[in-house]
């Protein structure tokens, strides 16, 4: 006779954390610069959320927002881990990212980071004898 594994015990809030979907969404700010967040909220009312100034922080001051990219994840912790890692990228990436071009993430990070707070200190001049 066959042996089922045993399944794990979760609790209904940690079931309903995993398997709960949620979209990852990059907003466009007035400056330019990039908003990336998750939400279970449809896209268009977390938008208009955003533009409202219903969240304090870093669109506030950036409305008017747009939204670049949308991605539909079937679980809520997949979307924040991508989110997680999103903001870690360059704006290179991030452009490259939203625009699915593969080949360019691939270059990109074969550069590696040229943040400014990442790169290696400067050799300094060499002491001559």
């Amino acid at each position: 006779m066959e042996r089922s594994a045993p399944f794990a015990r979760v609790s209904k809030d940690e079931a309903f954390t995993m398997t709960s979907g949620a979209w990852l969404y990059i907003l466009r700010c007035a400056d330019g610069s990039y908003y990336i967040g998750t939400t279970r909220t449809e896209l268009d009312i977390r938008v208009a959320q955003h533009n409202a100034g219903t969240f304090e922080g870093y669109t506030k001051s950036r409305r008017p927002v747009t939204l670049a990219f949308s991605q539909w994840f079937d679980r809520i912790t997949d979307a924040i881990e991508c989110e997680r890692k999103l903001k870690k990228w360059s704006r290179a990436k991030k452009e490259a990212f939203m625009r699915g071009d593969l080949a360019e993430l691939r270059e990109l990070a074969k550069r590696g980071s040229h943040h400014p707070s990442r790169r290696p200190p400067a050799a300094g001049p060499q002491d001559e004898d």
